[in-house]
């Protein structure tokens, strides 16, 4: 897929007010580690992760959606009645119906011609977002529009802990699925995008490409039960084997698609999930791993929130500079890959 008219106007993002780190995590879970006989510190050790933030009690996914989204229009200088869509691209959600992007689109007070729907397909979501919002101003459907996302990961962590606490037939290896849950966080991020014939930013989307391996849908997967709350189950070792396997493919029909060599790249924004996967990935692509800007010792994996996260902190903290070429690489449990190029 390639863009001719796609820019990337502002993005906007909110950290959650709670930090937890993960030696917190670990003291609570110290009656398990013990029984089990884990190691201290295995936490930050087998992920890099050393904290991750939450949101106060009785936040909603909407709510911080609304917080990044605030940011990304009072900093894009479009009006509000200017944005021809929103679109909630998170796996949390407020509740099954109606669309989480109807509670966004009230609370930010866009026109009532703002075409809302909300996006799912797990990490990837925003970046799918992206790609949807993209086709539309391709297409010359809107002029301008906001792709946003809030994830809430505090259901999934306490319903983890207690159960880890509590399944007294939990083994060394019965319990290692439920590791990954651990390495969650929330966060909130927005992003305004404009066809460049109305407000050209100087930040083009050029293109992407797009990899399913759906024979690995049973790696991660989670839900919601009375008994135990939101749980989810997660194969890291074939997982992180198997997405790295389908982001190569991935990457090689970007490579094709936008003839860009990886020297010509100056910034990478990847979805995160732990320190081996970061390593893993850039080894098999055979790209320089010092092009990767992280945040994932801070904020663990956010989800949707991930990569775009990352992006927004890294173009603040001058990681891409006007001129330069980014690229965002993602990979999501089902299994799916999705990589976009930027020129900024």
């Amino acid at each position: 897929m390639k863009y001719s008219r796609v820019c990337l106007q502002s993005f906007g993002y909110e950290l959650p007010p709670i930090e937890r780190t993960s030696a917190e995590l670990e003291e609570r879970l110290a009656p398990v580690y013990s029984r089990l006989k884990l190691p201290e510190g295995r936490l930050e050790l087998m992920t890099g992760i050393k904290s991750r933030r939450f949101w106060n009690p009785g936040t909603r996914p909407s709510q911080g959606a609304v917080l990044a989204g605030e940011k990304a229009l009072e900093s894009s200088g479009i009006a509000r009645e200017n944005i021809g869509c929103l679109l909630f691209t998170s796996v949390s959600r407020d509740m099954m119906e109606p669309a989480t992007a109807a509670f966004v689109h009230r609370s930010l007070g866009l026109a009532p011609e703002c075409q809302i729907f909300d996006i799912s397909n797990a990490c990837l979501g925003f970046l799918n977002g992206m790609i949807a919002l993209a086709n539309m101003i391709e297409l010359g459907q809107v002029k301008s529009g906001l792709v946003v996302a809030g994830e809430t990961a505090e259901g999934l962590l306490e319903s983890t802990l207690v159960h880890m606490l509590t399944d007294l037939s939990l083994t060394r290896k019965s319990i290692k699925p439920l590791f990954a849950s651990l390495t969650i966080g929330s966060g909130a991020v927005a992003l305004v995008m404009t066809d460049k014939d109305d407000h050209d930013s100087g930040h083009y989307l050029v293109g992407g490409s797009y990899r399913a391996h759906t024979d690995h849908n049973d790696l991660c997967q989670g839900g919601q039960n009375a008994e135990q709350g939101t749980l989810m189950s997660t194969d890291s070792e074939l997982l992180l084997e198997k997405g790295v396997e389908t982001a190569a493919l991935c990457w090689q029909v970007f490579r094709q698609e936008l003839a860009w060599d990886p020297e010509t790249i100056d910034r990478f924004f990847c979805h995160q999930v732990g320190r081996a996967h970061a390593q893993l990935l850039f080894e098999r692509l055979q790209l320089d791993e010092r092009k990767n800007f992280e945040t994932l010792p801070l904020l663990g994996n956010v989800g949707s929130v991930s990569a775009p996260i990352t992006m927004a902190m890294g173009i603040e903290q001058g990681a891409l500079q006007p001129g330069q070429r980014g690229a965002v690489l993602g990979i999501g449990s089902g299994i799916n890959s999705l990589m976009l190029g930027i020129d900024w």
